[in-house]
């Protein structure tokens, strides 16, 4: 009767570990929504039209006769920021062949595609079930034939994954760029100074802005608000230059003046005066105006009411 008893044991135990590794096993699932690594692309549309409109490169290598006076005003921006964001302590000092950043925090540019990477989660991890001894009876034995009668579950059922995972949407890099922003307002442009027109814009002539004649130390005034960002003789062709930034992508030039009457970095209102007409660097007295866009030279004419100069 013991011997008949031990051998019922050792068949429930076989019965148990047989349950434990054919196919009874607790699945693994996988139910994160990714499954694996998967990335997304977002362009910031937004940005990327507006900075298709700026011709502007990332980088400017100094050519000869380059200042970095006349990069500042050939890109639009203040030298005063170009030598500060290139670690230049003397802003009359570059060398040809000198590369001057234009746009700082540049790593992400505007426009490229900001990714993202999602981390699969980690799977759920289910126990195996354990082995446990049963005393004989009638019970523990049909309690064994209804573990062994339990239908196998199918591969399909076992673990739902999705095949397609959904990307993670990331958010564009904020670009401290200056033209990365929308359009700017329409300024209120008013004439610089009074007198005759003499010069028109002429690209074909290589003319970047306008002569208005007038009497040697008659008024010049800003024609829009905004920021002066040079004062002084420092660009060839310019004699006296006063250069204002009205906002991030307008700038106003006016040259040969026989005075200047403002400082670098003081904020000037419209009509304010702002040097006296002259001609320094040039063969009669005259203002030469030029309105910039993003640096790029633009017909003052779309911008000034000339039908009263």
């Amino acid at each position: 009767m013991k011997q008949s008893r031990n051998c019922a044991l050792l068949v429930i135990a076989a019965v148990l570990v047989g349950c434990s590794s054919s196919g009874h096993r607790a699945p693994i699932v996988d139910r994160s929504e990714t499954g694996k690594k998967s990335v997304a692309v977002v362009e910031p549309v937004q940005k990327k039209a507006t900075r298709e409109k700026d011709w502007r490169p990332e980088v400017h290598v100094v050519q000869k006769g380059d200042t970095l006076y006349s990069i500042a005003f050939n890109y639009g921006f203040d030298y005063h920021e170009l030598a500060e964001l290139n670690a230049i302590k003397d802003p009359g000092i570059i060398s040809i062949g000198q590369e001057i950043r234009l746009f700082p925090g540049r790593q992400n540019t505007v426009g490229s595609s900001a990714v993202a990477e999602a981390k699969p989660a980690e799977p759920s991890i289910k126990e195996q079930p354990k082995l446990v001894k049963y005393p004989y009876s009638e019970a523990a034995l049909a309690q064994i034939g209804k573990v062994q009668e339990a239908p196998k579950p199918r591969p399909a059922e076992v673990a739902k994954v999705d095949s397609k995972p959904k990307p993670v949407v990331a958010t564009p890099a904020v670009s401290s760029d200056d033209s990365s922003d929308g359009e700017e307002a329409e300024l209120d442009w008013g004439m610089p100074t009074q007198g005759k027109l003499i010069a028109g814009f002429s690209e074909s002539a290589n003319r970047k802005g306008i002569d208005i004649s007038g009497q040697l130390g008659q008024p010049v005034v800003a024609s829009a608000p905004g920021k002066v960002v040079y004062s002084g003789s420092g660009l060839r062709g310019y004699g006296k230059l006063v250069i204002i930034k009205h906002n991030k992508t307008y700038l106003s030039a006016y040259a040969h003046n026989d005075q200047v009457l403002v400082k670098e970095g003081q904020s000037v209102t419209r009509g304010q005066k702002i040097a006296a007409m002259g001609k320094t660097d040039t063969d009669q007295v005259k203002l030469h105006f030029e309105v910039r866009r993003l640096g790029k030279p633009v017909d003052p004419a779309k911008y000034l009411p000339l039908g009263k100069s």
